[in-house]
């Protein structure tokens, strides 16, 4: 078992100023796989006082120097390959498949597209009467959820150290060990000392901690909007900068004249991938109403073909992550049998699962958009299929939520894909199932959050513009 009771701090592993610890659950046996410390706020000012200290060197790195570091981080981060993966699998409960394809790979990517970035990216522009300077905007708090232990994390460093901004994580303490292994991999990169630091412990401590710093200059927040809410409430007494991305319950627009068995495995797969866990899952599929028992009967059918199981095995969808978020996941699934028709799955584990916070992968139909299953993310693998008769009805219905994260539409018709995509209320919007394009920009519309991830947008967030009027040429 794990014992890794210390901080990141400063380029080094520190005792914690206090004595509290917490376990981590294998969601799969739940077994304990490990301790960590739950740090204090003295613990967090040490790391933000590292961070500051780091500050005025690591902001005036060169852009080939950054470029070169975040290569080296990515080449790093391919060595702990096999490393990664396995915890990935341990504490999260992912098979080993997605804890490679894409947890590991997600996190990979953000590293190399942060350095590919920045080989284009401009922090000067010259205007016919101004300068406009894009200088780093400070120290970054970072505070990541358990869901995605390596992309979160990744996405918001590279970036930050993009920018040259030094940062203090505090990874999600259901999820510490992938974070953890960031320390290592930066330091075989050349890190400079101070400018990643760790802090484990619980939001209520160290997240708030990192939202009310008033040495931290800019936080980014990954989590449920109650959170990020309070997030927002303890930035505002030092005016300081926030990103939120917060929760989604995205729509999947099935068309007409799409193909009903790939739309439906498409479907069956937003609530197979990471057990339903994922702020951007497609949960409410939107069908015709003219196929609605076709789609049933296809959806009934694909997901035999994504069994619930050991996530040591291949072609599985592994537990929930906590007994906490089953009895989370229990609870929306009852509700639904109050609400809906439930066409699979319902409350309990699958046969043969006694062990682990494994759950039955659930589908409703004859849902409405105003009940509770359409409404709230259940983070969970639970199905909503909704039906419409007219492409207008779908985009209203598609819209009528307080989240806009993203939004899925499947079928052939290029003006009514065109169409949907461009009135679902959403920050992104994939169409038949295309591929991620990491330069493109991450974050959500209403309640979703405030501010954008991933590619030169992502940078974007950890710089301030000053404009310079009469600089000599």
């Amino acid at each position: 078992m794990r014992s890794d009771l210390k901080h990141y701090i400063n380029g080094e592993w520190i005792e914690s100023t206090g004595s509290e610890t917490t376990e981590v659950i294998n969601p799969a046996t739940e077994e304990i796989i490990g301790r960590i410390s739950l740090g204090t706020e003295a613990d967090l000012d040490k790391a933000v006082q590292a961070a500051r200290a780091a500050f005025p060197s690591f902001s005036q790195t060169t852009k080939q120097y950054r470029i070169e570091l975040l290569e080296k981080i990515a080449d790093e981060y391919a060595k702990r390959k096999d490393d990664l993966i396995k915890v990935i699998t341990e504490e999260l409960g992912a098979p080993l498949s997605l804890s490679e394809k894409v947890h590991y790979s997600m996190g990979y990517h953000h590293f190399k597209q942060a350095a590919e970035e920045l080989k284009n990216f401009s922090f000067i522009e010259k205007r016919d009467k101004s300068t406009i300077m894009k200088q780093t905007i400070g120290v970054s708090g970072l505070i990541t959820p358990w869901n995605f232990p390596t992309n979160q994390t990744s996405t918001k460093i590279a970036s930050a150290f993009a920018a040259g901004s030094p940062v203090v994580l505090k990874p999600a303490e259901v999820t510490p060990y992938a974070a953890m292994m960031l320390a290592d991999i930066f330091e075989a990169a050349g890190l400079p000392k101070g400018a990643f630091n760790l802090v484990n412990g619980s939001g209520e401590v160290v997240g708030n901690a990192i939202s009310s710093h008033p040495d931290i200059d800019f936080v980014s927040f990954t989590g449920s909007g109650a959170v990020g809410q309070k997030v927002m409430e303890n930035a505002a007494k030092t005016i300081k900068k926030v990103a939120l991305e917060l929760g989604g319950k995205s729509p999947l627009v099935v068309l007409e004249d799409a193909d009903i068995n790939k739309a439906a495995k498409t479907a069956v797969s937003h609530i197979s991938m990471n057990t339903g866990q994922v702020c951007t899952a497609a949960t409410r599929i939107l069908v015709p109403n003219a196929i609605k028992k076709q789609f049933e009967e296809a959806v009934k059918e694909n997901l035999a073909d994504f069994p619930v199981g050991d996530p040591q095995k291949e072609n599985v969808s592994g537990p929930l992550v906590s007994q906490k978020q089953w009895d989370t996941v229990q609870g929306y699934i009852e509700k639904g049998m109050n609400e809906a028709t439930l066409l699979v799955g319902g409350t309990g584990k699958p046969d043969g699962l006694d062990k682990g916070y494994f759950t039955k992968q659930t589908v409703f139909t004859d849902v409405k958009n105003d009940m509770v299953i359409a409404q709230e993310e259940i983070f969970g693998p639970v199905m909503s299929i909704i039906t419409y008769d007219t492409i207008d009805e779908a985009i209203e219905i598609a819209n009528d939520t307080v989240y806009g994260l993203a939004g899925y539409v499947v079928g052939e018709d290029p003006e009514t894909l065109q169409k949907v995509a461009a009135s679902i209320q959403a920050g992104q919007i994939t169409v038949n199932n295309a591929k991620t394009d990491y330069s493109a920009p991450f974050g959500g519309f209403k309640q979703s959050g405030i501010g954008r991830e991933w590619g030169d947008f992502g940078i974007e967030e950890y710089l301030e513009p000053k404009a310079v009027m009469g600089m000599p040429s």
